[in-house]
């Protein structure tokens, strides 16, 4: 029970910081702010502070900021509807850069009492593979697989994993950089001595660790971080491409549970806090990268409108008209809802083990 307490404040709070990073923006822009809420339902305590309503609310499961005018037309000329074009993009791209410093901040304060980081290395060729003249030598380190950088430890393996039979490398070798191009390694299937069935390309991966000063984790923690926006993107091509369905998707019940299930498995407090934050970390720059894809009902989508409209405006002095452009993001919020009550139905099917 304490694991979904935490996971849900977690998420919740995740959210919240996604509505401030809109907030901070809006008051620092001179655009009106209504009301700025953290968590949903009903009001536990709530106060006036000039022209803003700041309240806490029952369901610690978000936050939102209302804005003057953001849904509606309005006369108010500090409205949101009436801001500059480049307020309304700073706005309504704030929360995502609010989710993204999250979790950059919650893996520096991961890695922060790291001595040192794994790097990986290649420790040879499996004999009986063919693989002593791919061209790669034991300890050349991993600097890119298949066009893809290896931000941290796993990268070079995950993308080796992923590639096809031709593979481009880039590594280090003794303080040289080191293109290798058209390795051919296709996976060879085998049945070993003990009848187990293998697929391997013929490589044996190592690592070798480094020592890590201040500089050496904040730069861990940015590519850590930028590896979290490789991931999502690698996940939303792997749905469209049909290689993950809608079983593997989760939603907010499917992330608590995800949550608790690695808190209560860790095998002591100070594992499972650390395995909560990476997870945290994740689930924010999921976020910032999710909310600003050009789907209607996002901030994405809203984005994507300024844009259209700057354009259409230069090229023929109009624009869409806004309540057009309120029925678009209204069909695109009742099918998102969609989606997610689908994904939740799916979600608690699975803790039922259906």
């Amino acid at each position: 029970m304490l694991y979904i307490i935490v996971s849900i404040l977690i998420f919740g709070l995740l959210i919240a910081t996604h509505e401030l990073g809109h907030f901070a923006t809006a008051k620092l822009l001179g655009v009106k702010v209504n009301e700025f809420a953290v968590g949903m339902g009903p009001a536990v305590f709530k106060r006036q502070k000039g022209e803003t309503l700041y309240s806490f609310r029952l369901l610690p499961v978000g936050g939102y900021c209302a804005m003057e005018g953001e849904d509606s037309d309005s006369a108010d000329p500090r409205s949101f509807g009436r801001a500059a074009a480049w307020k309304k993009l700073i706005i309504l791209c704030a929360g995502a850069a609010m989710n993204f410093l999250t979790g950059l901040l919650i893996a520096f304060i991961l890695y922060a009492p790291a001595e040192g980081f794994k790097e990986e290395v290649y420790a040879g060729p499996v004999e009986g593979y063919g693989t002593e003249s791919c061209g790669l030598l034991p300890g050349d380190r991993f600097l890119s697989v298949d066009g893809h950088r290896v931000l941290v430890y796993g990268n070079a393996r995950f993308y080796l994993d992923r590639a096809g039979d031709t593979i481009d490398f880039v590594v280090q070798r003794d303080g040289q950089r080191v293109e290798l191009k058209d390795v051919y390694l296709p996976y060879q299937e085998r049945v070993d001595e003990q009848g187990n069935y293998t697929r391997l390309r013929g490589l044996s991966m190592g690592w070798t660790a480094e020592p890590a000063g201040l500089l050496d984790k904040l730069g861990y923690a940015w590519n850590a971080t930028l590896d979290f926006v490789r991931t999502v993107w690698v996940s939303l091509g792997d749905l469209i491409t049909g290689a993950v369905g809608l079983r593997d998707l989760a939603g907010p019940v499917g992330i608590v549970n995800m949550m608790t299930q690695v808190g209560t498995q860790s095998p002591s407090a100070a594992d499972a806090a650390w395995n909560l934050g990476y997870l945290a970390a994740l689930i924010a720059v999921n976020l910032a990268v999710m909310n600003l894809l050009p789907l209607p009902a996002l901030d994405g989508g809203r984005v994507f409108f300024l844009v259209l409209n700057g354009v259409l405006y230069r090229l023929f002095k109009r624009k869409i008209a806004s309540k057009y452009e309120g029925y678009v993001h209204l069909a695109g919020l009742a099918a998102l809802l969609t989606l997610m009550l689908a994904v939740t139905f799916s979600d608690v099917s699975k803790l039922f083990g259906r």
